[in-house]
């Protein structure tokens, strides 16, 4: 399948059935999760309505790393078989894996403050890797603006985003290694989920809706720069017809 898809013709024919139903799916499913997380689902036993954020900063975090998986899956991929979509994807998932990075910071400060009494803690281990995966995003968007030769960005910024790879366990084990505000893992754990199915059903359907959001942006963006490829090779063809 990944082999199909690898050839740009046949991936603009797939995603041109793909995106809109990714975007569709992705809108009742996040619709249904905030009006599950907003008006359904009682007030938490100990955090009360201030943990309704947690509908918007779980599925932000889970992307922001599953983003930076993907973007460096692409990235060996392309070092690896030089896929120029390959490469395409890498750059497209960047931008994208760095707003759901902010929008997790974002939320997570915001509902640290009524729940910790802070904004910020510069010696917790969860938040400060987690800043360090937005700096990363950043990074390699800004290393592959400032190399003029695409073949040289596209290795560059392939090398820097498989190194990175190491942050994420760093994100997602730094409750368990290190002392953090932030509370231990209630959804991913050897026992099972430690969070109440009226909490964690909504929650999960919104993260599905996030994952086929980001998804249908991907696409659009892979999309957008796959014709623009296609009108700079038209252009060239008729200068040097002209000539």
């Amino acid at each position: 399948m990944l082999t199909y898809l690898a050839n740009p013709h046949r991936f603009m024919k797939a995603s041109s059935f793909a995106v809109p139903i990714s975007f569709l799916a992705a809108a009742i499913l996040i619709g249904f999760s905030i009006w599950q997380g907003l008006y359904i689902v009682p007030p938490e036993a100990v955090q009360g309505d201030s943990a309704r954020i947690l509908f918007v900063h779980v599925p932000a975090a889970w992307i922001s790393m599953a983003a930076y998986m993907a973007m460096a899956g692409a990235s060996f991929v392309w070092f690896v078989w030089r896929h120029e979509l390959a490469d395409i994807a890498a750059a497209c998932i960047a931008p994208i894996g760095a707003a759901y990075t902010l929008i997790c910071l974002a939320t997570g400060s915001i509902w640290g403050r009524p729940t910790w009494g802070t904004w910020w803690q510069w010696d917790d281990a969860r938040m400060v890797s987690v800043l360090i995966l937005l700096f990363m995003y950043c990074g390699i968007m800004a290393l592959r603006a400032a190399l003029p030769v695409r073949q040289q960005a596209a290795r560059a910024c392939a090398i820097l985003a498989m190194l990175g790879v190491i942050n994420i366990p760093l994100i997602k084990f730094s409750v368990d290694w290190f002392t953090s505000l932030h509370q231990e893992a209630s959804i991913i754990r050897m026992d099972g989920p430690a969070m109440s199915p009226e909490f964690l059903y909504p929650l999960l359907i919104g993260a599905s809706g996030h994952v086929l959001l980001c998804a249908g942006l991907v696409m659009t963006a892979m999309r957008s720069d796959i014709f623009l490829r296609q009108i700079a090779r038209q252009r060239r063809a008729l200068l040097s017809q002209s000539i």
